[in-house]
């Protein structure tokens, strides 16, 4: 349904960095740079964008789609590696579906990022 999203980052080079490393198990890499936002995404189409600003948008919720749960688990595993805070270790969300298998930490700039696989293990 949304065909790209854009945000501002406090320290660009730090968070193209970041995001350019976590999202690398899901597929997602970055595309094109232009002035000075990153475009990031599959199959050679940004969809995730950020640039410099001076402060970040209110904390946003990103949820990315993942191939597989080890996918998952690689997102999360690379994210806390990098700086992230752990807000919720990969694993089961029931509250959504029975094969919801998510993973959430909170990024650099205060977002809530989530990788998330809905098929059976």
């Amino acid at each position: 349904m949304i065909d790209h999203i854009g945000f501002s980052v406090i320290d660009y080079q730090q968070s193209k960095e970041f995001y350019c490393k976590v999202l690398t198990p899901l597929g997602i890499e970055r595309v094109m740079e232009v002035e000075g936002w990153a475009g990031l995404g599959a199959q050679k189409k940004p969809e995730l964008w950020f640039g410099q600003g001076e402060t970040p948008q209110n904390p946003m919720h990103l949820a990315f789609n993942a191939p597989d749960r080890s996918a998952v688990d690689k997102f999360y595993q690379l994210a806390i590696a990098a700086g992230a805070v752990d807000n919720g270790a990969p694993g089961i969300r029931e509250i959504y579906h029975p094969d919801y298998y998510g993973a959430f930490v909170i990024d650099l700039n205060g977002h809530n990022l989530e990788a998330v696989c809905h098929s059976p293990e």
